[in-house]
């Protein structure tokens, strides 16, 4: 119901269609609806801001450290929650997905490398590559900004 229909129902208070009752009730249901959906928009993101939620999807790739894997599921999760809620958080999910695909790609490359020791420094330059990346992403995403990682194929687009 929206105020065109809120407005229908006083007039049909005013002219006797309806009773004070009814009309009370029908308002009372108006008013309750109006509330959810404001409450529902604003935990859509968990209870945080936009850039907020989109900066914790990036850091979220950190999550491996404490338990193995995690950080691989914790940004699609979050993405998978919300991207069709937020385009931004769509835009930003498929950026970390095709980072994190580009990124396995290289580290599989590179671990092959590491038969000739080539190997060995790039697995090194690639974490460091990933750590500042992520951390330079998060920082973006926080002040309203996206980003896309360099050195990222585009899978998803």
């Amino acid at each position: 119901m929206n105020y065109e229909e809120l407005k229908t129902l006083d007039e049909l208070r005013k002219t006797g269609a309806i009773s004070e009752e009814e009309y009370e009730n029908e308002k009372q249901k108006f008013f309750n609806r109006s509330e959810n959906t404001q409450s529902k928009k604003s935990n859509e993101l968990m209870g945080l801001s936009e850039n907020s939620y989109i900066a914790l999807m990036h850091i979220s790739q950190f999550a491996g450290v404490i338990i193995p894997g995690l950080g691989l599921l914790a940004p699609i999760i979050l993405w998978v929650m919300n991207k069709e809620n937020n385009v931004n958080v769509n835009i930003a999910g498929k950026n970390i997905i095709n980072f994190m695909i580009s990124m396995l790609i290289y580290c599989v490359v590179s671990g092959i490398l590491c038969i000739i020791l080539i190997g060995i420094p790039m697995l090194i330059a690639l974490g460091i590559i990933y750590i500042i990346f992520v951390v330079m992403a998060a920082i973006k995403a926080n002040s309203g900004e996206t980003w896309k990682y360099p050195m990222s194929i585009s899978f998803l687009k």
